[in-house]
């Protein structure tokens, strides 16, 4: 998160209990997950400022550097509501960054 909002991210949605495996199979203790909790944050991003935020994210976590930290990915949203009162900050930033 700190590197989002570092990266001009005004908020986030947390989705906790997330599961996940990658390569390497999950070990289980009497049928019981070990692994560790996860989270899932969603941000909602202009279009202009995604890759700089997904950089930031990368470099922050050192996602590509370190096995098992997770993974970043970017979705084009073509309209979403509920977010108008930060529609003129984001126009303000995507003018400076243009």
């Amino acid at each position: 998160m700190k590197a989002a909002r570092h990266a001009g991210v005004m908020g986030a949605m947390e989705l906790p209990f997330a599961r996940g495996e990658g390569l390497e199979h999950v070990q289980t203790f009497f049928g019981l997950n070990r692994e560790t909790r996860m989270e899932v944050l969603l941000f909602h991003v202009e279009e202009h400022m995604s890759r700089s935020v997904l950089e930031q994210i990368e470099q922050f976590g050192k996602i590509d550097a370190t096995p098992g930290t997770g993974i970043a990915f970017q979705l084009n949203v073509e309209d979403v509501v509920g977010v108008t009162h930060q529609i003129q900050m984001l126009k303000e930033l995507v003018k400076e960054q243009i």
